[in-house]
């Protein structure tokens, strides 16, 4: 397949106008266990992210060329809605839905098209390279606790068409972050939550925090008439924590589906639940959250949830 691909590639550059420029991933690359582990962890992160969109990506060369996940992903997580069609089934409809979505997500990266290296081409042809800085892009920025792999790179050859024929160089490509020193590359890979590394800092600065997401919590809050004085006093029962993702979401949670009122710790705990079960199905990470934790006021945990709402939401 290698070979065939590198084929389809050099016959395609004959055609080119001059100055134009293709990176193709050498095969002794594809295999290699960093890159192999790099594709595993974005293929996990978006099939949990868009789990409630019932879309399961296998592979990222083959589902993801179309538009559609990249669709969902500009929803889900940046909360930005294009008006494109859902299934796009002919290559023109697939093309002019990436232009759309494309064009969005560069905007919402703050992303110069002239600079990045991903277009509507590399992508619908299934460019494994594009598709790979492109996503890791999406999720330095939308969720920068994701753990990726450090100093993922792939053996290139850069062709370029010129005048005179077909110029081709052999060069090093970095997908995620690139260090020598072997103490950053420990911290990428061990990288903690914002929140676990606050609690590290000094007491006034924790309340400062604390203070900048109560603020938050209760101008989301103020059109219910409800007001939140204690983080994790008025958390532990989940209630509010379930009205503010509703007013946050955008949607409404049926009260048979939790407890309003509820009465002993099994029904608090049925809420905070429900409430991490729906925040993780939005995308946000909250996975290492125990219920238990916040249901026994731990301030970390409860901080923690609320922090990830406010990180997704402040600018709203």
């Amino acid at each position: 397949m290698a070979d065939r691909g590198a084929e389809e590639e050099k016959g395609e550059l004959g055609s080119r106008q001059g100055g134009e420029r293709k990176m193709i991933i050498q095969s002794t690359s594809l295999n290699d266990p960093k890159l192999n582990k790099l594709k595993e962890v974005l293929v996990e992160w978006i099939n949990k992210t868009l789990k409630v969109e019932h879309i399961v990506v296998r592979s990222l060369e083959e589902d993801l060329y179309d538009g559609l996940v990249f669709h969902h992903l500009l929803r889900r997580l940046a909360d930005v809605h294009v008006h494109v069609e859902e299934i796009a089934l002919s290559t023109d409809a697939q093309v002019r839905k990436l232009e759309v979505i494309l064009t969005a997500l560069n905007e919402t990266l703050e992303m110069n098209e002239e600079t990045v290296k991903w277009n509507v081409k590399l992508i619908h042809s299934r460019d494994l390279l594009a598709t790979l800085h492109l996503l890791v892009a999406i999720a330095r920025r939308f969720q920068p606790d994701l753990v990726l792999p450090p100093n993922v790179s792939v053996e290139v050859i850069q062709c370029e068409v010129t005048k005179s024929g077909v110029k081709a160089d052999k060069q090093t490509e970095f997908i995620t972050f690139q260090s020598n020193s072997s103490e950053a590359l420990e911290r990428e890979s061990n990288k903690e939550c914002p929140i676990d590394e606050l609690f590290k800092l000094e007491a006034h600065k924790i309340e400062t925090v604390k203070k900048a997401i109560l603020h938050f919590v209760n101008k989301n809050m103020s059109s219910l008439g409800l007001n939140v004085t204690d983080l994790e006093k008025q958390f532990a029962d989940g209630v509010i924590l379930l009205l503010l993702i509703g007013q946050l979401e955008g949607f409404f949670i049926p009260l048979c589906e939790f407890f309003l009122c509820p009465v002993g710790s099994s029904e608090m705990l049925h809420n905070v639940t429900l409430a991490l079960d729906l925040l993780i199905d939005r995308g946000l990470p909250v996975q290492s959250v125990e219920p238990q934790d916040i249901v026994s006021q731990d301030v970390p945990a409860t901080v923690k949830v609320l922090y990830y709402l406010f990180n997704r939401h402040k600018n709203k």
